[in-house]
């Protein structure tokens, strides 16, 4: 009996020692968890994103940082020394926003529903910065399966950083532009599809919105060798929010946010290196329509941006591009845009 109350005691200081190597962001606000808060080292180095919970890895964070600054929702909430950070439990002034409602220009049932909005993508290669895209794009749904039938860009800019080259057997220091892709919105109509599959779902119920985290892996084991590069330890998590109580419907529809994890090395070098890819999208009009055809579509090309309008210069647009300018400066250069 007492051995099996050791065991006991045991188990719970060890969870108890697990759970205090987290800390948890909290709306100051609100006393709601804060999910997507990113943390930003002195050098612009992305060191932590929280999860659903609003919780990092305490480990994340380093002294000798010192420093570190916080982004959410796009918007940057200050400077934070490491003993600000270093607790279970932080409150952040999160500077709540008014959800911004998803205009409804067409109420008639129709063949396909078109969700147009705001959208960003970055890609950090060992926590650092290694390219930018944001622009305005529109989603075509199946009105009936909910699926997406297509995506169509309007207009984008891209910005990448100097220095960064493509020797085939040095990955840690390659553009990665190709791992650029448009936010992938697969199921975002349909929620219930998540549940048939192998994956981990949570949701949080906010005072303003409701949100779903969709997370799984592959090569948790075992490398995959494939011509003469290694990948291993992928994970997805994709966040989509909507209307607080609703049905979750692609009328309910406020925002997805997806982040891709992979390590990634050559055979010849000794360490892997971890690429992070961040999707975010932003609803701003909902249309239906038995028309699939959207007006001033331009075609995607990762080396040159596209625009007409100072679109990121609206307040509502998610502009990451100035947190990250910050840090970088001329470094980040814009690609010749091709009006």
């Amino acid at each position: 009996m007492k051995k099996t109350h050791l065991c006991i005691l045991l188990f719970v200081l060890l969870l108890n020692m697990f759970n205090a190597q987290t800390t948890a962001f909290f709306s100051e606000k609100t006393k709601q968890p804060l999910p997507k808060v990113s943390v930003f080292g002195k050098d612009g180095s992305i060191i932590a994103y929280s999860d659903i919970d609003g919780k990092i890895e305490r480990k994340l964070l380093s002294p000798s940082q010192e420093k570190f600054q916080l982004v959410y929702d796009n918007v940057l909430l200050g400077t934070f020394s490491y003993a600000e950070l270093d607790k279970e439990a932080v409150q952040l002034n999160d500077r709540i926003k008014n959800i911004e409602p998803v205009i409804i220009k067409n109420n008639k049932p129709a063949k396909y529903a078109l969700i147009k909005g705001n959208f960003n993508v970055y890609v950090t290669l060992n926590n650092n910065l290694n390219c930018y895209v944001d622009g305005i794009v529109t989603y075509i749904f199946d009105n009936k399966t909910k699926k997406v039938k297509s995506t169509n860009i309007e207009q984008y800019r891209v910005f990448r950083l100097e220095n960064a080259s493509n020797e085939r057997k040095e990955t840690a220091s390659w553009d990665y532009n190709s791992f650029l892709d448009l936010p992938d919105l697969k199921n975002a109509g349909n929620i219930e599809e998540f549940k048939n599959k192998k994956a981990t779902i949570k949701e949080l119920k906010g005072n303003k919105k409701d949100e779903i985290e969709i997370s799984g892996n592959a090569l948790q084991g075992k490398e995959l060798a494939l011509f003469g590069y290694r990948l291993y330890d992928i994970k997805t998590i994709i966040n989509h929010s909507y209307d607080k109580g609703s049905d979750k419907t692609l009328r309910d529809f406020l925002e997805s946010n997806e982040t891709v994890f992979i390590k990634l090395k050559h055979k010849t070098e000794p360490d892997y290196n971890q690429v992070i890819i961040y999707k975010n999208f932003f609803p701003t009009e909902l249309d239906f329509s038995d028309d699939d055809k959207v007006a001033g579509e331009v075609k995607f090309n990762r080396n040159i941006s596209q625009y007409k309008t100072g679109y990121w210069q609206d307040a509502s647009f998610p502009n990451m591009q100035a947190v990250f300018s910050s840090f970088f400066r001329d470094r980040l250069k814009e690609q010749q845009n091709k009006k």
